[in-house]
């Protein structure tokens, strides 16, 4: 009687030939693809409060919202995934780096195709504030989930999890002291394995140069690395003998 219950109350999950989950009002923009920012509901929109004072959403620009944490769960469960992992890159006391993989199932915007999407998200004490402060893993692991899925599906709109609890920057300069790297930045980290394994910056650019990456003839040093390239060099020089 129980299980009979049970399974009566259990939804099957069911997609057409296009890829599409049964059941949803889908929105469609002018070539035929999904819009997603139309697709979210305006009870996961907030105002951004440092950038406007008005409380009505509807009503305010995507750069002037913030989209919560339950909405793009719900985006990603729409547009439908067959894995989520997270590699978490060089974690420390002050601060953790984590890529967000997931892979999308195949539907007709992708023309039948899985696709796998990554992005990278971080934390430290300079870009967390109270309780976050206590889990930078967890608070960079959502960073990079929020993000994997907002650049997938094309939403402008910042997520919760993505803001600062802090307004201080951090810069570089050029020259090869490390002490003068903040400690939680990833280019220090970068700096640091460098270091281990005896890799001056001469020897870095050249390779980079020879991999055709882009803008390499004019680094100056690694600050002028882009933050998603230095996660992977860390990690291809901590594997290199």
């Amino acid at each position: 009687m129980l299980h009979t219950l049970c399974m009566s109350k259990v939804k099957t999950i069911k997609r057409d030939a296009n890829g599409l989950l049964s059941g949803v009002d889908y929105v469609f923009n002018e070539s035929g693809l999904i819009d997603w920012r139309k697709m979210i509901k305006s009870e996961y929109l907030v105002p951004n409060k440092d950038r406007t004072n008005e409380t009505d959403v509807t009503k305010l620009k995507d750069y002037q919202l913030i989209i919560l944490l339950g909405g793009i769960k719900e985006l990603a469960q729409i547009r439908g995934y067959t894995s989520i992992t997270y590699d978490v890159v060089s974690p420390s006391a002050d601060y953790v780096a984590a890529t967000c993989r997931i892979s999308w199932k195949p539907n007709y915007e992708t023309e039948g195709e899985e696709v796998v999407f990554s992005a990278i998200g971080d934390a430290s004490p300079n870009n967390t504030s109270g309780f976050g402060q206590a889990f930078l893993a967890a608070c960079a692991e959502n960073r990079a989930f929020v993000r994997c899925v907002r650049n997938f599906l094309r939403i402008n709109i910042v997520a919760q999890e993505e803001l600062s609890g802090s307004n201080k920057a951090t810069s570089f300069t050029a020259n090869n002291h490390s002490d003068s790297i903040p400690k939680s930045d990833p280019h220090s980290l970068l700096n640091k394995v460098m270091k281990e394994k005896g890799i001056p910056f001469d020897v870095l650019k050249k390779k980079l140069t020879d991999e055709s990456f882009e803008g390499a003839s004019d680094l100056e040093d690694i600050s002028g690395i882009s933050k998603s390239k230095v996660f992977e060099l860390i990690e291809r020089i901590k594997k290199a003998k």
